[in-house]
């Protein structure tokens, strides 16, 4: 078996463009760069609903985006993540002296390899194993298939956008530039699933389970991570990102939680540790075993 030094070669297609602006001190503006030019069109938006509609019915609709649960308020959700792809894309620019481009990795064909060769045996994985998995569970009724085809050309755009705004971030931009500063991938790998972990952790959403799923996402972003710097590109990380939150987010939902736009959703209250975690470990083995999927796909 090859050492992680060894196996992550590939990694040098994203760093060595990072390289020669690497300075940790960079990642600092960097971080206010991205963070404005996703918190800035919210800011813009809520100010227009409140001088618009006023401050209670602003209120609601925000809930309503937050939560996820109407198909216009989770388009909407997932279609706000376009400031959060364009941060990283400035940031590098202005920053860093790079390409926007070289966050991707070296080509775009090589992109769009990755992304196919993993993307057709994960989804077809999660096909198989959602009837097993679903087997027994209380089922309710989402969108109308209708309805769902009508929204479909709307949504797959908009979770490949979410997704890929946060794997810019996390994969692309802190990754590259951090694996261009240090050697050790502990660092590299550890610091950005750290925090995109960080960013899920809501105990006054989850409860009690806030935690195990904080845990989730950080081996989530290793898993992304591995797989980033095994092919030197975010097309693998992405297509990996892309069918779990696809799965999550149109095929079955968790009720009242981002699952406007699904086709059924399960009554699981997320801060119920007895009715939650059964379905996070569940959630986490297949995650585990589409990883291994992927990596045997791409042969590294």
């Amino acid at each position: 078996m090859l050492s992680p030094i060894v196996a992550y070669a590939p990694q040098e297609h994203l760093s060595a463009p990072a390289r020669p602006k690497a300075e940790l001190w960079r990642l600092i503006p960097g971080a206010v760069v991205i963070a404005a030019l996703y918190l800035g069109p919210l800011a813009l938006l809520s100010l227009y609903l409140t001088e618009r509609y006023g401050k209670l019915i602003a209120t609601a609709l925000f809930e309503r985006i937050v939560h996820g649960d109407t198909p216009g308020g989770m388009l909407l959700l997932l279609w706000t993540f376009l400031g959060l792809a364009l941060g990283p894309l400035a940031a590098v620019r202005l920053l860093h002296g790079r390409g926007a481009t070289t966050l991707f990795g070296p080509s775009w064909s090589s992109v769009r390899r990755d992304f196919l060769r993993v993307f057709v045996p994960v989804f077809g994985l999660q096909m198989v194993l959602l009837p097993m998995t679903l087997h027994g569970a209380e089922l309710r009724p989402g969108l109308g298939l209708v309805a769902f085809v009508f929204y479909l050309p709307f949504a797959l755009p908009g979770i490949l956008l979410q997704t890929g705004a946060e794997e810019l971030v996390f994969r692309g931009y802190l990754q590259s530039q951090l694996a261009a500063r240090f050697r050790s991938p502990a660092i590299w790998i550890g610091v950005p699933s750290v925090l995109f972990a960080w960013g899920h952790h809501l105990p006054e959403e989850y409860g009690q389970n806030a935690w195990l799923i904080t845990l989730w996402a950080v081996i989530f972003g290793v898993l992304a991570a591995d797989l980033t710097a095994r092919t030197g590109n975010l097309g693998a990380a992405l297509a990996f990102h892309f069918t779990n939150n696809a799965v999550a987010l149109l095929i079955v939902g968790v009720s009242g939680n981002l699952d406007g736009l699904a086709l059924w959703s399960l009554p699981i209250d997320l801060k119920d540790a007895g009715a939650a975690r059964p379905a996070l470990i569940l959630d986490s083995a297949t995650m585990i075993v589409s990883w291994l999927l992927a990596r045997l796909s791409l042969r590294v």
